[in-house]
């Protein structure tokens, strides 16, 4: 039998964190061998995660669980300032990283992919992991090149902190693989409250609704001569994340330096 890939997860008491939790517990090819936390120090990750006591408990210290050796991927979803911290942290312990955490910027990226291609050590760093979400970019990529006028309107739950999201900025992009730059809407066009058109983004819209009761939800509204097409994709529940989390955790192990975006593993 294949051996177990050993997984610790980072914000391990967050909504998401327990949610990967019970997702690699649940997987046979995966092992849960470690937990990190500000708070809950002491609880047992197994029945922190719904179940039974596994003999690993919630830590303060991610240097010293990855020091003592027996982690290979560490899943983190925390925040922008911590998530720089333990990636480097990672690096520096040889152990690969898979990041959900959203509100990463640009110079954030790069400076992380240059951490990882001097370490040789596999980062990978995606803004959804719902599978439907990446088809959902896809889809609304190839659109772009028949449909140019888009507009993207992404809602989130009340608790999410960056606008907009991680997903509609990557949408976007990908969109201007397809998509030539100009200004939509009428020539005069004005906001009679600010920021009531959204977002410019390369001349397309893009809003963040923030609501509670909401998962994470998008829809790219296309629009042409007499018709219009929108493509949406939900997140019912966070159980959404975990299929695209569990490949990503047993992929990151033969990568080398940093990879973005779910999709770049969905065809290996």
């Amino acid at each position: 039998m294949k051996e177990r890939v050993k997984v610790a997860v980072s914000g391990a008491l967050g909504k998401m964190g327990r949610e990967c939790l019970r997702a690699i517990i649940g997987d046979e090819q995966l092992e849960l061998v470690g937990g990190i936390d500000i708070r809950g120090k002491g609880v047992d990750l197994g029945v922190l995660a719904g179940g039974t006591e596994i003999g690993h408990a919630i830590e303060l210290d991610l240097d010293n669980l990855l020091k003592r050796g027996g982690v290979q991927v560490l899943v983190d979803f925390t925040n922008p300032q911590s998530v720089r911290r333990n990636i480097k942290t990672a690096l520096e312990n040889r152990v690969c990283t898979v990041v959900g955490t959203t509100g990463l910027t640009e110079s954030d990226i790069q400076e992380i992919g240059a951490a990882a291609e001097k370490s040789q050590v596999g980062v990978f760093i995606a803004p959804n992991f719902a599978l439907g979400a990446v088809l959902m970019m896809r889809f609304a990529q190839e659109a772009a090149r028949y449909f140019p006028n888009v507009e993207i309107i992404e809602l989130h739950h009340d608790q999410k902190l960056d606008a907009p999201s991680g997903t509609a900025l990557k949408t976007a992009e990908m969109i201007m693989q397809s998509r030539a730059v100009f200004r939509q809407g009428a020539e005069k066009e004005y906001e009679k409250l600010a920021g009531a058109r959204g977002a410019d983004f390369q001349g397309m819209r893009v809003h963040s609704v923030r609501l509670p009761g909401l998962v994470a939800h998008q829809e790219v509204l296309f629009g042409g001569w007499g018709q219009t097409l929108s493509i949406r994709h939900d997140s019912i529940n966070r159980e959404s994340f975990m299929p695209g989390l569990i490949l990503a955790i047993k992929q990151v192990t033969r990568l080398k330096g940093l990879v973005v975006g779910l999709e770049q593993l969905l065809d290996q």
